[in-house]
């Protein structure tokens, strides 16, 4: 599906929807517990189904009613099982360590570009412990049960593999520990799980070196809210920066995610009711990259993005696909070795530019083509789906001008 996009300002009211992150793992949490919970305020998308389907594969049940989910936890554990994970990394790697730990052997399947995003900590760690990787690449085929042990990580790679490791380590026989053996980034994602984890019974210690985790735990049955997603709100608070006038609904205000970042970011780079710049560190808020080049791009100074490398290897290379986006529209997007180096030169044009399939892609180009002097073409608008389907609903509800097009 490609989007022709006019040059506009948004106003009105919007209600973000539910936080990916809070839902993946609320779900997961829920599985695992022994009798039912409900999940309310859920917000469907592929990732989200791709995790139900896992979750389902091992032997939990969802019931859906619009966007409330009764889960009846795993009461019967297959001895094998077929998770389809689509392009959700989140699913890929919270759930290898789940299978593992429940003792089903697995066959773990993708597509896009997951396939190429690794797993080597899982390969490695776990093996010590009971797990045998039967293939070396995708679809990845796991035997064995997991037991608990000593488990040390590289904290600046994913905390995806933390958290995988925090749900799944309670279940085992044997204590475990979680030795990180690098800083820690993307440190608010672990927050989250760990905050979760807690509201489901779990309990986890924390100290210097990481985290030890008592085996034989059970999961208790909870009910709870998703809040909305911080992430997504970020592209309606630049697009405020800009000049729209959209008032931002469904946020917790105590909220521990890690994106809720972009309201100092926008308020120290803007004054006057100008973008000015910033200077940012991104170990923690990958997601935020996309639309913070955006916001850099329409500053009156040089913007700078760093500690951003693990964006190579997300949905797209995104250090990458930025520039590409930006460079298409007119704007002066220099990538490094760990982020972007964004020069201001006015007022971005139209153009047409390629989502590289990547949802932060579409919707970080669709706020750039609110304030561009001509039309912008996205080809393969489509991807938005991953994590938010109605956003070009929102979108135009908000006076935006998107409309479906056919090229040739």
């Amino acid at each position: 599906m490609d989007i022709r996009i006019s040059p506009s300002r948004l106003a009105g009211s919007v209600d973000i929807p539910a936080s990916k992150s809070c839902a993946h793992r609320a779900l997961i949490c829920a599985a695992l517990a022994d009798g039912v919970s409900h999940i309310s305020g859920v917000t469907f998308s592929k990732d989200i189904e791709a995790t139900i389907n896992a979750m389902t594969a091992l032997g939990a049940s969802f019931e859906a009613d619009g966007d409330n989910i009764t889960v009846h936890g795993i009461s019967e554990i297959p001895s094998n099982a077929d998770i389809v994970c689509n392009e959700s990394g989140s699913t890929l790697r919270f759930v290898i360590p789940i299978a593992a730990a429940l003792g089903v052997d697995s066959v773990f399947r993708g597509r896009g570009r997951l396939p190429e995003r690794p797993i080597d900590i899982y390969k490695r760690e776990l093996s010590k412990y009971g797990v045998h990787f039967v293939t070396e690449t995708m679809p990845y085929e796991i035997s064995g049960r997991l037991t608990g042990g000593r488990f040390e990580v590289e904290g600046n790679v994913s905390s995806q593999f933390i958290t995988g490791l925090l749900f799944a380590l309670p279940l085992c026989d044997g204590d475990s520990e979680i030795i990180l053996t690098s800083h820690l980034e993307s440190r608010p994602y672990v927050d989250i799980t760990l905050d979760i984890l807690r509201r489901f019974g779990i309990v986890i210690n924390e100290n210097e070196n990481g985290f030890t985790v008592k085996g034989g735990q059970r999961y208790i049955p909870h009910d709870e809210k998703v809040e909305g997603d911080y992430s997504q709100a970020a592209f309606f608070y630049v697009a405020n920066a800009m000049g729209s006038a959209v008032k931002i609904n469904n946020l917790a205000p105590d909220s521990v995610q890690g994106d809720k970042r972009i309201e100092d970011i926008i308020n120290n780079s803007a004054k006057n009711a100008e973008i000015i710049s910033f200077n940012e560190d991104c170990s923690d808020i990958p997601d935020l990259v996309p639309i913070l080049s955006v916001l850099g791009a329409y500053g009156k100074e040089r913007s700078v993005i760093y500690n951003a490398e693990r964006l190579r290897i997300k949905e797209s290379d995104r250090l990458a696909t930025c520039a590409d986006m930006l460079g298409r529209l007119g704007g002066n997007v220099t990538v490094t070795s760990d982020g972007l180096i964004i020069e201001p030169n006015g007022r971005l044009h139209g153009g047409e530019v390629d989502s590289f399939g990547d949802h932060r892609i579409v919707m970080a180009a669709a706020i750039a083509a609110l304030g561009a002097t001509g039309d912008v073409i996205i080809r393969g608008a489509e991807a938005a789906e991953k994590s938010y389907p109605d956003f070009f609903r929102d979108y135009t509800l908000l006076g935006g001008i998107a409309n479906v097009i056919d090229l040739e």
